[in-house]
């Protein structure tokens, strides 16, 4: 996999101020010396130090200057991928990129496949594979908090707990396995008691782990929140307001929206996640069946429910809506938002408290049009996030893969757990302790397969 050498751009694609095209593998050195020329001549790239950087121009085959540039030199096994390494900065433009990378690649180079300079990082243990997927993660955070669980887990911090989870039950393993072999004699070397602790405590640390996947997902992918309503109640004015831009269609027409609309925003470093949905109302037109049948559904995939309600029209529907959305908002945070409060007058405030009062949830005064009181409901979103800020030092799981391994193997704790209180043979005790060691090992790489690895890095940009 690693033999031959790769290229390719690891800044966004399209023009900017600069642009950085990275060159990878046994020959990096020796082809960048191809195409990278010193003001002196007789000077090579192959010939310097590691961590030095150097200004001189692209030349083509035609010995014509395509950029001034400044190349960067990594010495393997001092690079992020573990081999040679050059950097070649240029000027942003999108026609340089492009020539250069030609140049490149026909003097040898490869052009990268998506997630390949991390692979290699990988393959040549710079990182173990959890740290490899954390780096997209650090790529992907658009908040402190993302920034900060990413950058541990890229540190080694979640790694760091797997390792002594594992060298403990290796341990443990090892003297269980060891009775195997003295069967005949009866001999116990790991002792039930201690390792009925230890496994205790590993159960322990690992459902602290499971537990924290809701942080970390809600963090990663931001909160759900549906806003729904009946029609033409101002919630998509309301998406507006929150998003800060016009996203959704306004209009005095019921039934705009007839499908969902899912936007972001981060507010105090948490990221909510909006989305606006079809109106819900009685109605005989099909293709807004459909809408309101998916806005049921999204209350349901929500974490917070805003059901925004039209303090100057609260219809006849009230009860019917009421039970409607308390059925698929059950066990959820709601809030009721009574919005356009600058067309209500105070008297009339009681009598929509009264209309309301079954059910319980709670309430906020708004005009999204006007912004009155908009920043009372962004506290209240805060405050229904239930959100912990997150430690620099916190480990939190935040990875479908790195989740359903963890749940393997806290199963596989249990039945350890269970097999020592009812005295079951070492054998059996063996088995369960060898799986759990076998799911912890697939989250960092140490036992894995290169269908999982293709997959896993298939999803990384080219040039990353």
């Amino acid at each position: 996999m690693n033999s031959n050498t790769i290229c390719a751009i690891s800044t966004p694609p399209g023009s900017g101020g600069i642009a950085v095209i990275r060159v990878s593998g046994e020959n990096a050195l020796s082809i960048s010396d191809k195409v990278f020329k010193f003001k002196n001549l007789e000077e090579r790239l192959a010939d310097k130090a590691g961590y030095t950087v150097h200004f001189g121009n692209i030349l083509d085959k035609k010995n014509q200057i395509v950029d001034e540039v400044l190349a960067t030199v990594f010495r393997s096994p001092h690079s992020f991928t573990g081999e040679d390494v050059v950097e070649i900065a240029c000027h942003g433009s999108v026609y340089i990129q492009e020539q250069i990378l030609q140049l490149l690649i026909e003097n040898g180079c490869s052009l990268a496949r998506p997630g390949e300079f991390s692979m290699r990082a990988f393959s040549n243990g710079k990182m173990d594979l959890s740290q490899a997927e954390a780096v997209a993660d650090l790529i992907a955070s658009t908040t402190e908090a993302s920034h900060r669980m990413a950058m541990n887990q890229m540190r080694g911090g979640f790694s760091g707990e797997l390792r002594k989870l594992r060298g403990k039950m290796l341990n443990f393993v090892s003297l269980v396995e060891l009775e195997l072999d003295f069967s005949e004699e009866e001999v116990e070397f790991a002792d039930r008691e201690q390792l009925s602790a230890l496994a205790t405590e590993i159960h322990t640390k690992i459902t602290t782990l499971v537990n924290s996947f809701k942080t970390g997902n809600v963090l990663k992918a931001g909160i759900p929140v549906a806003l729904v309503g009946e029609t033409n109640v101002g919630k998509s004015t309301l998406l507006n307001v929150l998003l800060n831009e016009d996203r959704a269609i306004v209009s005095d027409i019921h039934g705009t929206t007839r499908d969902t609309i899912e936007d972001m925003v981060n507010i105090e470093d948490i990221t909510f996640r909006f989305i606006d949905t079809a109106g819900i109302r009685k109605t005989s037109d099909e293709i807004e069946k459909i809408g309101i049948e998916r806005t049921y559904q999204k209350i349901e995939q929500s974490d917070i429910v805003l059901w925004i309600v039209d303090c100057t029209q609260v219809t006849e529907h009230i009860e019917w809506l009421t039970e409607k959305i308390s059925k698929k908002a059950e066990g959820k945070k709601t809030i009721l938002v009574f919005n356009k409060i600058d067309k209500l007058a105070d008297d009339e405030r009681e009598v929509i408290d009264e209309l309301f009062n079954r059910f319980e949830a709670e309430r906020i005064y708004i005009s999204a049009k006007k912004r009155i009181n908009t920043d009372k409901l962004k506290k209240a979103l805060l405050t229904a996030s239930q959100l912990k800020r997150i430690g620099a030092d916190d480990v939190i799981v935040n990875n479908v893969r790195h989740y359903e391994a963890l749940r393997l193997a806290q199963a596989d704790i249990e039945r350890v757990l269970d097999g020592i209180n009812t005295g079951i043979s070492g054998d059996f005790l063996s088995q369960d302790i060898r799986s759990c060691l076998h799911h912890l090992g697939e989250i960092t790489g140490q036992i894995t397969n290169d269908e999982v690895l293709g997959e896993i890095f298939s999803k990384f940009c080219i040039g990353k």
